[in-house]
């Protein structure tokens, strides 16, 4: 078989990396052949997609970044949260960030400090059975509890309601993400409303 056929079997759910065809000792020229012979398509640095796939956008996006955490409404989403499908991505990324994302007309790019940026990640599977990261349901309330202001009123109403009659929440979680990310009087003062 050569280094072409190997290439091709490497595709996961339409999708390849460089760093796997790395990792299976192919050499890198391989991957420009096939995306100059029309076999394959770059769709962001370092990913490819086979002809075949529709795109999915929150892989390419998120490869975009190794920082890029979906979070707020677009992790609402996912989580169960919120019934509306993301128009504009919500992405979080550390201060400091310099790349691509900022100038994507898809994201609704939020900052936080690197010491935050690690609270509460989660890998999940998106609608193209792909791994996407994620913030968890107790850091994503945290985070649309500080980002308030920047949300639709209605969503961030609905999802505060749902999390504080949940089964499923962790205010234990919760208000140990709050402490650390220095909004605790904020997230207690979001549930005390509801009593």
């Amino acid at each position: 078989m050569n280094y072409e056929d190997k290439i091709m079997k490497l595709f996961n759910n339409g999708y390849l990396k460089t760093s796997i065809v790395v990792n299976n000792n192919i050499p890198r020229v391989y991957l420009t052949k096939l995306v100059k012979s029309g076999k394959i398509e770059r769709v962001s640095r370092g990913l490819y997609t086979n002809k075949e796939e529709i795109n999915d956008e929150l892989l390419i996006l998120q490869n975009k970044s190794k920082y890029a955490i979906y979070s707020n409404m677009t992790a609402l989403y996912f989580l169960g949260y919120s019934n509306r499908l993301p128009i504009y991505y919500d992405i979080t990324v550390p201060n400091g960030y310099k790349g691509s994302l900022q100038k994507n007309s898809k994201v609704n790019l939020y900052y936080t400090k690197k010491e935050y940026s690690n609270i509460g990640i989660i890998t999940i599977k998106d609608n193209y059975n792909n791994d996407i990261r994620i913030y968890n349901l107790e850091r994503t309330i945290c985070d649309i509890i500080k980002n308030k202001n920047k949300l639709d009123r209605e969503l961030f109403n609905k999802a505060i309601r749902d999390y504080y009659y949940s089964k499923d929440k962790d205010t234990l979680k919760l208000y140990d993400y709050a402490k650390k990310m220095h909004i605790y009087n904020k997230v207690r003062n979001t549930f005390e409303v509801l009593l």
